[in-house]
């Protein structure tokens, strides 16, 4: 691991999720950000409220700039997403010492890993002590069809009405 230059001369890190710009971090990512495109507002609103929240702030404006999520039990395991910093300012370290400043913040909890998944700031990562995975033949993972997911909670709730639908005739003996 390379040091980490410090945090850009008028900016700030903070972890306080009242000061997160919901509505801003919205647009940079359902707009901007090739793993989020077209994110739905609901959907976003429901990951921010399951996550640990950083953000980076202009201390003159307190105008946020970047920001990071990070899924996490604070015991054992996390995971970083959605890390992003606005076009108007990068080049300046921001998203490198918003990361060095999300992984100094979850080092004392003692977790065994902090993943992520990126296509291409691999070199950024690094510089912070990421490296591929060591046996990536060990991890898999469970996509669900995004087709299958209601974009409304409470879809989850509604009974299923399949057997109401057009076409369907059941049986007086209750089998189709």
């Amino acid at each position: 691991m390379t040091d980490v230059p410090p945090l850009a001369e008028g900016y700030e890190i903070s972890a306080d999720p009242a000061r997160v710009d919901a509505v801003r971090v919205h647009r940079w990512l359902s707009t901007d950000a090739y793993w989020a495109l077209g994110r739905a507002r609901e959907k976003h609103d429901r990951a921010m409220a399951g996550s640990l929240n950083f953000g980076v702030y202009d201390t003159a404006s307190g105008e946020q700039v970047a920001y990071a999520r990070v899924v996490t039990d604070l015991a054992t395991f996390a995971w970083l997403c959605d890390v992003y910093v606005d076009p108007a300012v990068r080049g300046k370290g921001l998203g490198t010492a918003l990361v060095a400043g999300v992984r100094d913040h979850l080092r004392p909890h003692g977790l065994r890993r902090l993943l992520l998944a990126t296509h291409d700031a691999h070199g950024m990562y690094e510089k912070i002590g990421f490296e591929g995975l060591e046996k990536p033949e060990r991890w898999m993972a469970l996509f669900f069809d995004q087709l299958d997911q209601p974009d409304e909670p409470d879809e989850l709730l509604k009974p299923d009405r399949s057997e109401e639908s057009e076409g369907f005739e059941k049986s007086s003996d209750n089998t189709p």
